[in-house]
């Protein structure tokens, strides 16, 4: 209207959901202490799931007149779907800042391990720990290793021979498989197929 835009319709509260988030999640961190870097790695964390909600608020409307026209607007914040939080945080996790505590006067607080890489935000996730090398057998992290894993040759992605192996390089065999082929349906009630057989190129992780 010529008075400005009117909200009127039931937004999601998420005032509430970050108050309940924080007194809920977060309690657990305090009372082991906050000073400690578990905690306040995983205080860090929990506010920047929050940010991940709060910076994907979406405006979703409703049309109101005759047959549908959009005589009037009902419009109404809401969060974002639950895909599109998982794949911003799944974006700030590849993107993870490797973390250390550090003194500021009285204040302790996590700064980047490698003083080159810029400062995180409020909206970055931070580690404390490196990942183990998952290339090579290690019982006592649990890690299997890459070695006899099946890859896929023409991929760019992480099935593929490439990364999987770890630059080490894979084996190719070929191997004769049986599938069922020309199958035909026979009244009444059964199916048929005959076995076909085919050769096909296997390859393995060195």
């Amino acid at each position: 209207s010529a008075s400005g835009f009117q909200w009127s319709g039931c937004s999601d509260n998420i005032a509430y959901g970050v108050a309940f988030s924080q007194s809920f999640v977060d309690i657990r961190e305090r009372s082991k202490g906050a000073s400690s870097n578990r905690a306040l790695m995983n205080l860090h964390n929990n506010e920047a799931g929050r940010k991940a909600i709060l910076n994907n608020m979406r405006v979703e409307c409703k049309c109101h007149g005759v047959s549908g026209s959009c005589e009037f607007k009902t419009c109404w914040k809401a969060m974002p779907p639950f895909r599109k939080v998982g794949n911003v945080l799944k974006e700030k996790f590849d993107g993870a800042t490797e973390v250390e505590q550090s003194e500021i006067g009285s204040t302790k607080v996590l700064v980047p391990k490698n003083s080159q890489f810029k400062p995180h935000t409020d909206e970055d996730l931070v580690y404390l720990d490196s990942s183990p090398d998952f290339c090579d057998h290690d019982l006592k992290n649990g890690v299997l290793g890459t070695s006899g894993r099946q890859c896929n040759k023409t991929s760019k992605a992480i099935d593929g021979c490439e990364l999987m192996c770890c630059g080490r390089g894979f084996h190719t065999d070929e191997v004769e498989v049986v599938e069922r082929c020309s199958c035909k349906f026979h009244w009444c009630c059964s199916v048929k197929c005959k076995p076909c057989h085919r050769v096909v190129e296997i390859h393995t992780c060195r």
